[in-house]
């Protein structure tokens, strides 16, 4: 019997950190019920060297990782998205383009780990603390009737963990 995937997009400005993160953690999640991308409004020109470092350490090829508009989401061809995550404060208060098939949307913010300024350590801790807390709503996620599962349940993960 196959399980269905589920698509879930992550966005924030520059995808770079927070949305890649996101995605590493949807794609390789064990339950194999999901499937993370990710974008950004004003994508960067490369990824976040510490979320890479997450990426891998989950297990996702980072080869197939890098910064892109969420514009090649909402083209005909794109992969039609189940669920819409912003993961910024910015991304969250813009004007996201139409996405096709009308995705359960919700906004997940986090500080940016790529604005702590301090050692190696500290810089890893952000990024960490990130991951932990996306993983946290990653896997509430997972565990819900996905086929199910509107905005209101969507935002309600968020402000319950």
């Amino acid at each position: 019997m196959n399980m269905k995937q589920y698509n879930v997009l992550f966005l924030c400005t520059h995808n770079s950190a927070r949305s890649i993160i996101g995605e590493a953690l949807a794609s390789t999640h064990p339950s194999g019920k999901l499937r993370g991308f990710s974008a950004g409004s004003t994508p960067g020109t490369s990824v976040n060297p510490y979320a890479a470092q997450i990426a891998k350490e989950l297990g996702l090829d980072t080869f197939l990782l890098k910064s892109k508009s969420w514009d090649v989401f909402a083209l005909p061809d794109a992969p039609k998205m189940d669920f819409i995550i912003t993961v910024c404060d910015n991304a969250a208060g813009e004007v996201c383009p139409h996405w096709p098939g009308q995705p359960v949307s919700a906004h997940w913010g986090f500080p940016d780990p790529s604005q702590v300024q301090g050692t190696d350590m500290e810089k890893r801790a952000a990024f960490n603390a990130v991951m932990n807390g996306l993983k946290k709503r990653v896997d509430i996620l997972a565990a819900m009737p996905l086929e199910k599962l509107d905005a209101m349940s969507l935002k309600e993960i968020h402000s319950n963990s």
